[in-house]
């Protein structure tokens, strides 16, 4: 079996070396051997990395991405979190379509003052819902 060098690695990937030496030190990934000074890794380290990045793109942290591989480094998701994760990007994206909706609404708005503007005042008032929502949710 051919090796992957640390650099081999960090190209394929577009992972800096540092923080593959830094995920192999908190445990995510393991070298199998070293070359010189410089790690070798197994080829199945890059859909590990993969599966990383994805779930970093997804909002966990490297402590919950830790839970989603076996002892072997072989993926064990996690099915009601991804559930979970799923469910509050969904929120995230409403908030999102809202917020662009309300921007759009301002720039195009003809009342004189934004101020003066029934549907300018309600999305005002949405936001601050949403605000306190967040709010009561963090410290909880």
């Amino acid at each position: 079996m051919k090796f992957l060098d640390i650099g081999e690695v960090s190209s394929q990937t577009g992972i800096r070396p540092s923080t593959l030496r830094y995920y192999e030190e908190i445990g995510l990934i393991a070298s199998v051997s070293r070359h010189g000074l410089r790690r070798q890794f197994a080829p199945d380290v890059l859909p590990q990395l993969k599966l990383i990045q994805l779930a970093k793109l997804g909002g966990f942290s490297l402590d919950e991405i830790s839970g989603m591989f076996g002892p072997d480094g072989a993926p064990d998701l996690p099915r009601a979190v991804l559930h979970q994760k799923a469910d509050a990007i969904d929120v995230k994206i409403r908030e999102l379509m809202a917020l662009s909706s309300m921007m759009r609404h301002v720039a195009d708005c003809p009342a004189p003052s934004h101020l003066e503007c029934p549907k300018f005042r309600r999305l005002l008032n949405l936001a601050a819902k949403v605000g306190e929502t967040r709010k009561r949710r963090r410290m909880a």
